[in-house]
């Protein structure tokens, strides 16, 4: 069937996204360093789209002659798109950089370059590079490079021209790896005069290119920055004899030398200069060849020293512990008498340590099984989980391997896990488990009581503190017994060998409560919009309220249209990607959509539904889109509890009168600040921080 209704173009309306993080690095009412980190969170951003969206569009672009009739698009020119809106996007990156410079200059703090170091700072520099830096160093000279996977991707290089003044023409070149995997990329010197500077690790290098190359007669060293970004989608074979882990090992091996999609490098680099190193390094002009500034991988810029200046930091708002959780011996005991919900980062995910914790040493306690998609590097959920394998309970762990860019780590950690008694399921490769899933099993009075946490977010304590998401603990056998189901279908697959799809295919697995991708996912949520849609219809009052991270499935949206023009009220809060083109007359005069960006990054997903007067809701791993829905794992859940059902109520509507960091959705307004007339600054973030704060002290 031919569409016809207004879609925004996903990748389009990513980088709609991530120009909203740019506005924050570009707000002046923001904390100096706290704009700064926006400018590397949007560079960290671009070099992962970078990687896998215009990588798998430059893929169909080359494979696909027909990819616009089979598409709907044509990726060609959405990659030109993408360039043009990029390329402008670096100008004002460029200039908010210059801008945060001059602000950080008020406030004493320098960043300087190898040029501007004065004696006492260069003796320092030197002798800092001697100690701490020239052991990391392994230059490469250009004629010898004869393999572009030499070159990582997401590592800085310094491409280094060598000469002698008495001979400028005897040119020799270098490749130089910063190495900021092992040494930070900033080093702060001495304070002078209550002056602060701070000098990047690249041109530490650059002060001391005599000394790196001091075997050669040069006396002259020019050094400019490249970087690559690969192809870091993961082409995992069909090798029957292989397990998944080995698969997926070898594919990352594979990611390592994947094609370039974008060389970015100095744009003060002599032509003469570059046009050698591309023609050694065979990156074609077709290829994505960006001219930047001297600087690159601002990703580095998040973790950029603190000098002690609290000022230039958001002020702090300390994680809250649950009024109710904080004063328990047992947290099963609480549970067992009432559903809580916990909002990460404004609750403290030490709960969810605790409730770890008690159960790997509670006798009652038989069973603990988990759903781990992406953990912290040093991980407390991992350490509570084997601990409770060394105290005899069997703990049964379903790790996620194709987590994007969390691969090796799960690797790890799934090796570490098996080596201590914790039972480790991998998935296929064709379905993701993305669920957020505790089941704990206790025996009480010779019954079996199921303990269930149901989450929107990773199982991360560092991300917790800045990622908002939604946690339910709960002892509700309407949910909890549906979770198991969850995890039957993960151990009888593995048990009987049977592929998970082929379970999914037999619709072999009910669930009444629990709605579940890829069983019934798209079937419920096209139902509930539908019943607005009927009681529309009738005169009734409809509203649909979603708050998720990307809106881009075309069937859910155009339902959404269909809600929209019978009448229902349709409000959507998406931090991410909105395909969905709201305020129009003809499809979609009674939506509003909006985007919160702040100091938080918004991550949980709510559902609701007005349901003719008898309120719905839902919190849910899964955004609405087409993967979320049709091919992964995914579990959205309905909340029973009437207290928890108003906290949620409070919650979206402190988020819908935001009117300082909610920004218009849509193709003509897109990214203008949400304007109320005559309304006070409500900033929703900070007013949830309050409301969770009242709670806690009303409970003392």
């Amino acid at each position: 069937m031919k569409k016809t209704f207004p879609i925004i173009n996903r990748e389009i309306s990513w980088l709609k996204f991530n120009e909203r993080v740019l506005q924050e690095a570009n707000d002046t009412s923001l904390p100096i360093l706290e704009r700064l980190k926006f400018l590397g969170i949007y560079s960290n951003n671009l070099d992962e789209f970078y990687r896998v969206r215009v990588a798998t569009l430059t893929r169909m672009a080359d494979i696909k002659k027909n990819s616009k009739q089979e598409l709907g698009f044509s990726p060609k020119k959405i990659l030109n798109d993408i360039y043009f809106h990029e390329n402008k996007m670096q100008k004002k990156f460029s200039d908010i950089y210059v801008q945060i410079l001059s602000e950080l200059e008020k406030e004493n703090i320098f960043i300087i370059n190898e040029t501007q170091l004065c004696k006492q700072h260069s003796l320092f520099v030197k002798n800092y590079f001697r100690n701490t830096v020239r052991t990391n160093l392994f230059p490469l000279m250009l004629k010898n490079i004869t393999d572009l996977d030499l070159l990582k991707d997401k590592s800085v290089y310094l491409a280094v021209c060598m000469q002698k003044n008495k001979n400028p023409k005897n040119k020799n070149y270098a490749i130089v790896k910063v190495p900021v995997s092992s040494i930070s990329r900033f080093l702060v010197l001495p304070t002078l005069n209550e002056k602060q500077y701070v000098i990047l690790l690249d041109d530490v290098l650059r002060h001391c290119m005599g000394e790196i190359f001091n075997i050669f007669d040069f006396d002259t060293y020019s050094a400019f920055t490249i970087k690559f970004s690969r192809d870091a989608e993961l082409d995992i074979d069909n090798d029957v004899d292989k397990s998944f882990l080995d698969k997926i090992t070898d594919s990352l091996k594979q990611r390592k030398r994947g094609k370039p999609v974008r060389f970015v490098y100095d744009r003060q680099m002599p032509e003469e200069m570059l046009d050698i190193i591309l023609k050694k390094l065979k990156v074609k002009k077709r290829d994505t060849i960006v001219a930047g500034d001297r600087y690159h991988n601002f990703k580095d810029f998040i973790d950029f020293p603190d000098l002690g200046k609290p000022n230039l930091y958001f002020k702090k708002l300390p994680p809250l512990l649950h009024p109710i959780l904080k004063e328990s011996r047992s947290i099963f005991k609480i549970i067992k008498k009432k559903d809580v919900m916990l909002n990460f980062p404004y609750h403290s995910f030490s709960h969810i340590i605790d409730l770890l914790r008690e159960a790997s040493i509670d006798p009652h306690v038989k069973s603990i099984k988990m759903t781990i998609y992406r953990v912290a590097k040093n991980s407390n959920v991992i350490n509570a989980l084997i601990n409770a394998a060394r105290n005899g309970k069997k703990v049964t762990v379903f790790l996620e391997l194709l987590a994007r860019f969390d691969e090796e780590a799960n690797i790890f950690w799934s090796k570490v896990m098996g080596e201590e008694g914790v039972t480790v399921l991998h998935g296929e490769k064709e379905l993701k488990v993305h669920s957020k899933l505790i089941l704990i099993k206790r025996i009480e009075k010779t019954k079996t009581v199921l303990y269930a946490n149901i989450g929107t977010g990773n199982f991360n304590e560092n991300t917790s503190m800045i990622y908002s998401d939604n946690s339910l603990l709960t002892s509700n056998p309407l949910i909890t017994h549906e979770v198991d189901k969850v995890f039957r279908l993960f151990e009888n697959a593995k048990k009987y060998k049977i592929n998970i799809i082929t379970t999914i295919n037999n619709r072999s697995s009910n669930f009444k409560n629990l709605i579940v991708s890829p069983f019934n996912s798209r079937g419920i949520f096209s139902q509930l919009i539908n019943n607005e849609i009927i009681n529309a219809k009738k005169g009734k009052k409809a509203q649909i309220i979603l708050k998720l991270n990307s809106l881009v499935d075309e069937q859910l949206v155009h339902l959404l249209y269909q809600a929209s023009a019978q009448g229902v009220d349709v409000k959507i809060i998406s931090r991410g990607i909105c395909v969905l083109v709201p305020g129009t007359e003809k499809y979609n005069k009674n939506i509003e959509a909006i985007s919160i960006v702040d100091r938080f990054l918004e991550h949980s997903r709510i559902y609701y539904f007005y349901n003719g007067g008898d309120e719905q809701f839902f919190i849910s791993s899964a955004d609405f889109m087409t993967r979320n829905i049709d091919h992964r794992i995914e579990v959205t859940c309905p909340i029973y509890d009437e207290n928890i059902k108003n906290e949620l109520r409070d919650i979206i509507k402190i988020q819908l009168k935001d009117n300082v960091k909610a920004r218009i959705l849509g193709d003509v307004y897109c990214n203008q600040y949400k304007v109320i007339p005559q309304a006070k600054p409500f900033q929703s973030q900070l007013e949830t921080y309050k409301y969770y704060k009242r709670k806690s002290d009303a409970f003392s």
